[in-house]
């Protein structure tokens, strides 16, 4: 029998065909978060190297006037921001996938939320501390 002659099975039903969604019910938004994520990150990576390297082997008085100027903490907090997103979701997919039992699964999610947020506000403090000259 000619392959082509044959339909097609799917295991999806023909309302999740026609919005495209997974059984989760959210299609591949987080696969694309994470590429976006990822993406910012590494458009960020060579300014943020060139600050590190530039804050190498300074006291607190010259970090802060490095990190005092404008462009510098916005591209610092625009990478913790990735980061932590992008860490976020990374981490969740992994929870997802591999712990089953539904009321520890719910646990680790919600302090994968609240690590993952607790890291960016920490960053973003000490960032606009430092930067502030404080």
């Amino acid at each position: 029998m000619n392959t082509a002659d044959t339909p097609k099975r799917s295991m999806r039903t023909p309302l999740g065909r026609v919005r495209n969604l997974g059984a989760a019910h959210s299609g591949t938004s987080d696969f694309w978060r994470q590429r976006i994520t990822a993406v910012a990150m590494t458009l960020l990576m060579i300014p943020v190297l060139v600050i590190v390297m530039m804050l190498l082997g300074r006291n607190q008085a010259g970090a802060a006037q490095i990190l005092s100027s404008l462009p510098v903490a916005l591209i610092l907090l625009l990478f913790i921001a990735a980061s932590a997103w992008h860490m976020k979701i990374g981490m969740q997919v992994v929870i997802e996938d591999y712990i089953h039992n539904e009321k520890l699964k719910l646990v680790s999610i919600m302090l994968n939320n609240f690590f993952s947020i607790a890291v960016a506000l920490a960053s973003t403090y000490a960032i606009l501390k430092l930067s502030s000259g404080v």
